[in-house]
C-alpha cells in the first residue's frame, strides 16, 4: 500500500476488517451508529476509498469488500511515522516509544521474544 488513507477512510476499513463483506448500505447505517454520519457521507468515504484501491465494489447491492488488510495499513503507517519524526531509525523509535514507560516483566518477555524473533 503506497497511499495515505485519512481518519475518514480508516473508520470505513475498520468497519470493514471487523464485520466483513458489507453492502454500502449496511455500512451506512453502522457508521451512522458509530459516528454520527449520514448517508451521503458514507457513501462518499466509499467511493474516495474505492478509487484509492483499497475497496472493491462488486454487485448486486453496492456491496464493498476490502483490499487491503489491516495489518498492511499499520505496517504503512508506522513506516511513515518512523521516516517522518525519527529519520527513518526504529532504533530512535523505540528509544521514544518505550522512554519513561513502566513495562511489565510480561510485556518485557513479550518484546525479547519479538526482537529474538527477527534475529
Amino acid at each position: 500500500m503506497e497511499k495515505k488513507l485519512f481518519d475518514s477512510e480508516l473508520k470505513v476499513m475498520e468497519v470493514l476488517w471487523r464485520e466483513g463483506d458489507l453492502s454500502a448500505g449496511q455500512m451506512a447505517k453502522i457508521l451512522k451508529e458509530e459516528t454520527g454520519w449520514n448517508r451521503n457521507t458514507t457513501y462518499t468515504v466509499i467511493k474516495k476509498c474505492i478509487e484509492k484501491g483499497t475497496i472493491q465494489r462488486y454487485e448486486p447491492n453496492f456491496m464493498c469488500h476490502a483490499l487491503i488488510s489491516k495489518e498492511e495499513v499499520q505496517q504503512y503507517e508506522t513506516e511513515e511515522l518512523i521516516d517522518k519524526m525519527f529519520d527513518g531509525s526504529a532504533q530512535k523509535f523505540f528509544a521514544a516509544f518505550l522512554g519513561g514507560k513502566r513495562l511489565s516483566k510480561g510485556e518485557i518477555d513479550e518484546l525479547k521474544k519479538i526482537i529474538d524473533d527477527l534475529k
